[in-house]
């Protein structure tokens, strides 16, 4: 898989950053404050990648419009009450990006999180000035439609061959395979191996690190 790629598009949550649980227990203690059944911590996971406007509709598809933004909002601040540091990042993912970037791959991130969301989450870390491109769904389509990483590719002018997507949950997966591009799977956050390998990416590994091993 030497030399395959030019275009590393990376998830951010679960994949670059060891951030899952701390998304399942805002969404739950955000059902809590809304009075709405809180759901289990998997079916929470379950959702994340999702917008959050989509996480939440489909964690709870019976609420009104206006308890929906009820709880994106409790999501929201509960979310954000929380400091976020280098420390965060899972272990050397941040030596990982700066020998990628040394070695003259294009990096960018496709996320579920919003543009307020994820400037902080890269300010924070001190990564912003590794990525060439970064998409949020508050921004353009969420996944799996694979609307954000066709921006990327027009952005960065890379053919679809040379492009690989790196994500921990189906929609990530999902919107790889949407926009004909090729995949690898992390199991180290929101979803299974097993569940990720039904979407036939190249690989499936245990850390993102793995992949200093590969490319």
């Amino acid at each position: 898989m030497k030399h395959r790629f030019d275009l590393i598009i990376f998830d951010w949550d679960g994949t670059l950053i060891n951030s899952i649980d701390w998304i399942a227990h805002c969404l739950q203690q955000a059902a809590i404050d809304c009075h709405c059944p809180m759901p289990e911590t998997q079916a929470a996971k379950n959702v994340i990648g999702l917008s959050i406007h989509n996480a939440m509709y489909a964690l709870f598809p019976d609420v009104d419009e206006p308890i929906l933004k009820r709880l994106i909002s409790r999501y929201g601040q509960h979310y954000f009450s929380k400091a976020m540091n280098h420390d965060d990042l899972f272990p050397g993912v941040y030596d990982m990006l700066m020998h990628l970037k040394d070695k003259g791959y294009q990096l960018a991130v496709a996320t579920g999180k919003t543009r307020a969301g994820l400037t902080e989450a890269l300010t924070a870390t001190g990564t912003e000035h590794l990525f060439c491109a970064t998409r949020c769904a508050d921004e353009t389509a969420s996944k799996p439609d694979p609307r954000m990483l066709q921006e990327i590719i027009s952005q960065t002018q890379t053919a679809k061959e040379r492009v690989l997507m790196i994500g921990d949950s189906i929609y990530d997966l999902q919107m790889a395979v949407n926009a004909s591009i090729s995949s690898i799977a992390v199991s180290c956050g929101a979803n299974s191996a097993a569940s990720l390998l039904a979407y036939q990416p190249l690989l499936c590994l245990e850390q993102p690190t793995e992949l200093l091993n590969i490319i």
